[in-house]
């Protein structure tokens, strides 16, 4: 071989070797990445039931408690926890996302804390009336059996909860 070649091809090899990544570089790439994505602000998926969801207020009798009443489902438990916009609630519920059909168990567990000015029994009626949901657009639609829509929900709170109080 001529010597020529020899020393172009010892530089091309040592051009390659120079072009490797330090995988010391590369590890703490990656560990700088993972730490940013974790502390980067979750956004909650608003395409299925699973998880937290806000009450969007109607009436000013919806807020007048001073709380916005919360529903998280547990998909894989079949068991939901919520705020009624006065007292804590927990219980089972049944749903099929093929038919989008969700009904609450009756057996609920509530504190029993008093709210004047709130009407804490047509909520839980309301609830109580679920046969069907729709998601669109980021908003959950609890359903009665004639389609009448009950509630509406958002994952999160589209404006602060005025009670109307000095």
């Amino acid at each position: 071989m001529k010597p020529s070649i020899i020393i172009a091809a010892a530089c091309l090899s040592l051009l390659l070797a120079c072009q490797q990544p330090d995988t010391k570089t590369t590890t703490a790439s990656k560990d700088t990445t993972a730490a940013t994505a974790a502390r980067a602000p979750q956004v909650p998926d608003s395409t299925v039931l699973d998880g937290l969801w806000y009450l969007q207020p109607v009436l000013a009798s919806d807020t007048a408690s001073g709380k916005r009443a919360t529903l998280q489902f547990d998909l894989k438990k079949a068991r939901f926890a919520g705020n009624t916009g006065c007292n804590n609630m927990s219980g089972k519920f049944w749903y099929s996302a093929n038919d989008s059909s969700l009904t609450i168990s009756e057996k609920l567990i509530t504190t029993k804390m008093a709210c004047p000015g709130y009407n804490e029994k047509a909520f839980l009626k309301s609830l109580l009336l679920t046969t069907h949901y729709h998601l669109r657009n980021g908003i959950l639609t609890l359903l009665a059996e004639d389609n009448t829509e009950l509630s509406r929900w958002e994952r999160k709170p589209s404006a602060a909860v005025t009670t109307g109080k000095a």
